[in-house]
């Protein structure tokens, strides 16, 4: 846009400086919008994994056959497939929308890999080889686990790495990694959004916490997907709603509340 109107607004908005970048407010929010659909969309595809793995674990024959699995978006579905021991089979397929805990279909015939799932699972494998690859760092504590989706962008794919664990009242921030790739799984490109795990424990000396906040590093200014998704599969297992970053770069928080969707920038935490 290069009315006069539109430079006037720009030059009367509030501006925000990071790394060098300059923000209006309105490209700020612009920012966040677009990192809560990004953490949202992880979320539909980690929660719907969850929801497959308890109905998997529920299910003694399925639970025997079932190695591995792939979850991945068609249309307004999210499908997640378990595979049999050699990978050549799809030994059973569950569709959710709009992140209902129930699939809206379900499918324990046996049948083969289509083309999309043969595509994914052969990029997955490819992302897994490389990630021993000691420049990447990736690792996991004790106690902890580290959970790949995979997202298509055009003919390429994002690999996002986000933390997972069985222990009760934690919200495992942090460890938490982007890799780029090209159309054949290969790395291009990696980012790091947190130095380290940064768990969020829910109980404390004087009880139950009901707000988190962490700090974010300079290179990493904003809210991550990886941390709204993470809040959104934790979260409604503790009392807590919100949680907040705070970016020393942009000298800010951010707060994102599940129950709302809403991320807003605010001078302090609470």
């Amino acid at each position: 846009m290069k009315q006069i109107t539109a430079v006037l607004f720009i030059v009367m908005s509030f501006m925000i400086s990071a790394q060098g970048n300059t923000y209006s407010e309105k490209e700020f929010q612009h920012k966040l919008d677009s990192i809560k659909a990004e953490g949202n969309l992880l979320y539909s595809h980690e929660i719907a994994s969850w929801n497959s793995g308890d109905l998997i674990a529920a299910n003694k024959k399925l639970r025997e056959l079932a190695q591995s699995y792939l979850t991945y978006k068609s249309n307004d579905t999210v499908k997640t497939v378990f595979l049999n021991k050699d990978q050549n089979l799809i030994v059973a397929e569950y569709s959710f929308k709009n992140n209902q805990k129930k699939p809206v279909r379900e499918n324990l015939q046996q049948r083969k890999l289509n083309q999309t799932e043969l595509n994914i699972n052969k990029i997955r494998s490819t992302i897994i080889s490389q990630l021993s690859d000691p420049k990447y760092e990736v690792g996991a504590p004790e106690g902890y686990t580290l959970n790949l989706i995979i997202i298509p962008i055009n003919e390429n794919y994002k690999a996002y790495l986000i933390p997972g664990t069985s222990q009760s009242g934690v919200i495992p921030f942090g460890n938490d990694y982007l890799f780029m790739t090209d159309k054949e799984g290969k790395i291009t490109s990696n980012q790091r959004f947190h130095s380290r795990l940064i768990p969020a424990f829910t109980q404390g000396e004087n009880g139950t916490l009901t707000t988190s906040t962490h700090s974010h590093l300079k290179t990493n200014p904003f809210i991550s997907a990886t941390d709204i998704c993470t809040f959104k599969l934790y979260a409604p297992l503790t009392k807590l709603e919100e949680f907040s970053i705070y970016s020393p770069a942009l000298g800010t928080y951010m707060k994102y509340n599940y129950k709302k969707d809403s991320i807003e920038k605010t001078k302090d935490p609470l």
